[in-house]
């Protein structure tokens, strides 16, 4: 029997570059999810971040509702919305809203954490920031808001309510692939930025999956970093970007996506570059050739169903070029299972 084909999937965070704008941002994220969704990618999904120099996509529902009204059959959706930071009935009406606009088309990839620093969660949650979350009840309201069964509720998501908007959990530990497990949702892992508990997450939650009424068996999607060129050399130094915006993440100095350079250990110490590439460990930077080998021992070690890529890449043609080139890999892959 052959195997299913791995679906592939696009991570933006509307990575503001050096010389630009989040005006100018946006242009090119429509522009990149145009090309992706000609490319056949599965969806285009979008982080919520706040108070971080070079990331714009702080209104994810806004952008979402953007992207989404730009094309025509790619799936867009959050990867993910911070819960936190939100009352679930907001949330329920924004994806009930995006969801009417774009039928079948909207994804809602829920996360717990902040997506930014204590200092600005206050700034957000107010006097809601010291109450204890609890992030499986909140998607069960969640869950409740999209039932049909609501309609008698005193408290109603309009619109929202009786829409069938598939929930992501979205994490980068233990105990989200817990979250996921328990309730028979599908799990995104954050393996581009967090990979030391990846293996463990994802084997922990296909043990303790339980089937539900959206998911009768477990689903995993892993982000990953790609910088994808015609040849290694043009690739590694591309990513050179990707270097110096997690050398900021490391040290705190954050910036604009900065253009590529020739040689990192002008920029960073042996200190920094070890924690850097520490969370860059699921990164696939390379020729075609390069990535396929190494893409296809991930997808054999993993067995995911699903590979997201998010690409920090300076100039948006050598971007567009590298999505192509992940696309062709991908199905190259799946047409030898």
């Amino acid at each position: 029997m052959k195997k299913s084909d791995v679906k592939y999937s696009v991570l933006d965070l509307a990575t503001v570059v050096q010389g630009d704008k989040p005006a100018d941002t946006f242009v090119k994220s429509v522009a990149l999810a145009r090309h992706v969704e000609a490319a056949g990618y599965n969806r285009y999904w979008l982080a919520e971040h706040h108070n971080m120099i070079s990331v714009a996509s702080s209104a994810t529902p806004v952008l979402i509702g953007h992207i989404a009204g730009n094309t025509s059959t790619i799936r867009v959706g959050s990867g993910g919305i911070m819960l936190p930071n939100h009352a679930p009935l907001i949330v329920a009406e924004q994806f009930g809203t995006l969801a009417s606009l774009y039928p079948d088309r909207i994804d809602l990839g829920l996360g717990r954490a902040p997506g930014t620093d204590q200092l600005t969660a206050l700034a957000i949650r107010g006097e809601n920031f010291r109450i204890e979350q609890n992030f499986p009840d909140d998607i069960k309201r969640l869950q409740q808001f999209f039932s049909a069964d609501n309609s008698n509720s005193q408290v109603r998501a309009i619109p929202g309510e009786g829409l069938d908007i598939p929930i992501w959990v979205l994490g980068s530990s233990p105990e989200s692939a817990v979250v996921a497990a328990e309730m028979g949702l599908p799990y995104a892992f954050a393996s581009h930025f967090a990979p030391t508990h990846f293996m463990t997450a994802i084997a922990l939650y296909r043990e303790r999956f339980k089937p539900s009424a959206v998911l009768n068996k477990p689903y995993v999607l892993a982000c990953v970093n790609v910088v994808a060129a015609e040849t290694d050399a043009e690739a590694v130094k591309l990513a050179t970007s990707l270097q110096q915006l997690f050398l900021g993440i490391v040290t705190g100095r954050r910036k604009l996506l900065q253009p590529p350079v020739d040689d990192m250990d002008d920029i960073w110490e042996y200190y920094e570059k070890d924690a850097a590439e520490r969370m860059l460990a699921y990164s696939f930077i390379g020729s075609r050739e390069k990535i396929s080998a190494e893409l296809s021992d991930f997808l054999n070690d993993t067995g995911v169903d699903e590979v997201m890529a998010t690409s920090h890449i300076f100039d948006q043609q050598a971007k567009l070029n590298s999505y192509s080139i992940f696309a062709d890999v991908v199905n190259t892959l799946n047409s030898k299972n």
